[in-house]
């Protein structure tokens, strides 16, 4: 492997209970009855939606719970996604675990040690952050997996988003590259802060050839000087937008126990469906609706 980078995966723990002050802004006299935020979800489902008006494949399917004043969404899988992972060939299967393998190959569990390429791969295992933004009127906390952090930077909290692709042989191949890959290594870097990716380029053997480093500032323009009719980051951000303003429109019950469906298909509009009390879809867990610290007074 030429150009070679080590990284390391930084630990940390962290629990709602321990940090439910940092969303509540009201004063210590009153009660803790919501968490002041209007969405709550993963950064997985935001880049699915921000990247929606240029998706041509895949559909989405979104269970959206109003509750105490929070919006939480969850992203569900599909029945086209269903049947393309139980169809999914023993090739597949292989080539999904190389990017798994190569983020073992380039990062360490402490600073400037080397990697641990030895034991298995567990795919399991993961480093989520949280993030607090806004957009437009909207407040929003998500979860985010990241992949490491750069033990050079300056900053302590310096991620870097690790991905692999197929070594680029035509031009065809690179416009493809700039269309489908960068707008969504953008929209998933962009919304947690990182601001580079790393890039292993492979051949079909899952042998990687060559790093690349891509400042993600710098995406939006690639496309642009790539393609004919490029992407662009305010369509992204303006489509999510107008879909939390869809959402906050649409439901107006509080109830832990009632679910909006929200279903989009290439081509057409994101159309929602009240369930109701559906067992499939109530993704909110007792432990969280009957939580001890709800109604209780703030302390500092």
């Amino acid at each position: 492997m030429q150009n070679r980078h080590v990284f390391y995966l930084k630990q940390a723990s962290s629990n709602v209970s321990a940090n439910s002050q940092k969303l509540d802004t009201r004063n210590s006299a009153s009660c803790f009855n919501s968490l002041n935020t209007d969405f709550f979800c993963w950064r997985g489902l935001l880049t699915h939606l921000a990247c929606l008006p240029y998706e041509n494949r895949d559909d989405l399917l979104v269970a959206v719970i109003k509750f105490r004043g929070s919006y939480f969404m969850c992203e569900f899988e599909t029945e086209a996604k269903k049947i393309e992972r139980e169809t999914e060939t023993p090739r597949q299967k292989e080539m999904s675990a190389w990017g798994f393998k190569f983020e073992q190959y380039v990062t360490s569990d402490k600073p400037h040690d080397f990697p641990n390429i030895n034991q298995p791969v567990n795919t399991n295992e993961e480093f989520g952050s949280v993030a607090r933004s806004r957009l437009g009127v909207h407040s929003l906390v998500y979860g985010a997996e990241v992949d490491c952090v750069d033990p050079n930077s300056q900053h302590s909290n310096q991620y870097v988003e690790l991905k692999t692709s197929r070594i680029i042989q035509a031009q065809r191949q690179y416009e493809n590259f700039c269309k489908f890959k960068l707008i969504k290594w953008w929209a998933q870097s962009f919304l947690i802060g990182i601001s580079r990716v790393v890039c292993g380029f492979r051949d079909d053997d899952g042998i990687v050839h060559k790093l690349q480093d891509y400042p993600v500032m710098d995406m939006p323009a690639v496309a642009q000087s790539v393609l004919q009719n490029p992407w662009k980051p305010a369509v992204c951000f303006n489509f999510l937008d107008n879909f939390l303003n869809f959402v906050k429109s649409v439901i107006t019950e509080d109830d832990p126990r009632c679910v909006h469906l929200f279903r989009w298909q290439p081509g057409s509009k994101v159309v929602c469906e009240q369930l109701g009390e559906d067992p499939e879809f109530l993704f909110l867990p007792d432990w969280f609706i009957n939580w001890e610290a709800w109604d209780q007074p703030c302390t500092v």
